[in-house]
């Protein structure tokens, strides 16, 4: 499983955020980077609505548009990904190293995971004439420890 980020790494994180936003001409928002910076320390990759529920507290104004928006532009600048699950939420997480995951189909929970041996692995032979290939990412869907009962 991924390991949490620790605050040397998430502090990290915020500044080449901060710094490619700049560099895409992206306002640095307060709302822009709490956003980000709730992405980076959240591992359940929540929803928008999950999203705009625990910024509430500390961005008191915020609006679940506001939200929307923002994970909208930050997913086509490369700086969040949507996870693609088989619930009708779109699911979100910040982006800072390759990984795959593991989605159960009872709770819904998302875990991260790395595997190695499939990232170094190429492509097969019938896709090199696609196009260009930016990411590799597996998902594996399947039922949990805790939901199957064991």
């Amino acid at each position: 499983m991924a390991k949490p980020i620790n605050k040397e790494q998430l502090e990290q994180s915020i500044q080449r955020f901060i710094t490619a936003c700049k560099q895409a001409g992206l306002k640095v928002t307060h709302q822009r980077t709490e956003i980000y910076r709730q992405l980076l320390l959240t591992p359940d990759h929540p929803s928008a609505e999950m999203l705009h529920k625990r910024l509430l507290p500390m961005l008191p104004s915020i609006s679940l548009d506001t939200v929307y928006r923002t994970l909208t532009t930050l997913e086509q600048h490369g700086f969040v990904s949507r996870i693609q699950t088989a619930e009708s939420q779109a699911r979100f997480e910040a982006i800072y190293e390759p990984h795959h995951h593991l989605i159960c189909s009872r709770c819904k929970q998302v875990l991260d995971f790395h595997w190695p041996a499939i990232d170094q692995l190429d492509l097969p032979a019938n896709v090199h004439g696609w196009g260009q290939v930016d990411s590799k990412t597996i998902v594996v869907y399947g039922v949990c420890r805790q939901c199957a009962g064991h």
